[in-house]
């Protein structure tokens, strides 16, 4: 029953993208992101940033480091351009 799986599809699924985003419009969209996941229950997200000149990918990160309910993330391995962060839900 793929409703119940958490598998890697999962994580696809909670995803954003990013491109044509200017650094301000990339750190409001991730922190509703983020706000939006926490209340749908998805601990996993990704975020597409592109690779670029960087600043998108910089601007997303420190969104992910300031906000309490990430508990930790990391660029995916074999594309540099996306991020995933895991999310702390309150399962009550």
């Amino acid at each position: 029953d793929s409703s119940t799986s958490r598998g890697l599809g999962d994580v696809y699924k909670a995803a954003i993208d990013l491109h044509g985003y200017d650094t301000a419009s990339a750190k409001v969209a991730t922190n509703d992101f983020i706000s939006d996941n926490i209340i749908l229950k998805k601990d996993k997200i990704i975020i597409i940033h592109g690779i670029g000149t960087g600043l998108v990918r910089q601007a997303v990160h420190e969104v992910l480091s300031q906000n309490k309910y990430v508990s930790e993330y990391h660029t995916l391995n074999l594309n540099n351009g996306c991020t995933i962060a895991y999310l702390i839900i309150d399962n009550k």
